[in-house]
């Protein structure tokens, strides 16, 4: 993982648009089958604020909940988890371990090989194909 990065309020909301800074500054979710609309081939989904690779394509399926979801991170350590007592309940917040942007929530109702359901918010993502020359 790169180095940690922090940015003023003021330039987070400069850079990202009014949805995404709600979602990853401020702990928000955006409303499902908003933002699932990913291309379907191999690629990677970085971080809307720092870039930071996330997850890939493959770790990718349909969930049905509206939201992106993976089954594991590209690799463990980019993104870091925090139990969340919001909303009347226990869930394990997903944030981005460079820049601390909240992306979603773990379950543990996923698919195999790790019975781990990573709803993300769609908003917090970009997505970058993988380039067909380097293969």
């Amino acid at each position: 993982m790169a180095e940690k990065l922090t940015r003023s309020d003021e330039e987070w909301r400069k850079m990202l648009s009014d949805e995404a800074y709600r979602v990853t500054r401020n702990h928000g979710t955006e409303r499902a089958f908003t933002n699932d609309n990913f291309p379907k081939a191999p690629g990677k989904f970085t971080c809307v604020g720092c870039g930071e690779p996330l997850f890939d394509q493959a770790h990718k399926f349909d969930s049905g909940t509206g939201w992106p979801s993976f089954y594991q991170p590209a690799e463990a350590d980019q993104v870091e988890t925090e139990e969340d007592r919001s909303w009347f309940m226990t869930r394990t917040e997903v944030r981005c371990a460079r820049c601390d942007a909240h992306l979603g929530h773990v379950f543990p109702d996923g698919p195999q090989p790790t019975s781990l359901r990573y709803c993300i918010n769609g908003v917090a993502l970009n997505y970058e194909r993988d380039d067909e020359g380097s293969r």
